[in-house]
């Protein structure tokens, strides 16, 4: 997967982001103006379809799936509260802060590993052409 695959799945991957918090918001806009049901139906297709999208670009599901969903918690939430002036507590912004603290996390392990793997790939393809050199 080449860096500009990378781009274009974490530009999917936010696209997919703000299309799932526009469903999730517009559903409990539907309950007081039900033609938002059809932008639940919309939004969510199509995060779902972007997801599928972000996975075809090589960043794995564990990575995708985590940040999707923590950032959809985190970012409804807020969007609750400026919308429909829901209340966010401060344990649900202490919640929020670890959400995005686990998002940093997942990120920061899934570069390790693609290091190691790619560490892992290039000793086997040395060992492969340099077989005395494994010794």
């Amino acid at each position: 997967m080449g860096q500009a695959d990378t781009r274009r799945g974490y530009l999917y991957l936010g696209i997919a982001i703000a299309t799932e918090v526009t469903g999730s918001v517009s559903l409990r806009g539907a309950i007081d103006h039900p033609w938002l049901y059809a932008v639940v139906v919309v939004a969510f297709l199509t995060a779902f379809a972007l997801l599928s999208r972000v996975l075809r670009t090589g960043i794995g599901i564990g990575v995708a799936y985590g940040i999707w969903g923590a950032s959809g918690v985190a970012l409804t939430a807020i969007a609750s509260k400026v919308i429909f002036s829901e209340p966010i507590t401060p344990i649900m912004w202490a919640g929020i802060g670890l959400i995005i603290a686990g998002v940093v996390c997942i990120e920061l392990g899934s570069g390790a590993a693609k290091r190691k793997a790619s560490a892992a790939l290039s000793y086997a393809s040395i060992a492969e052409r340099y077989p005395e050199a494994g010794s």
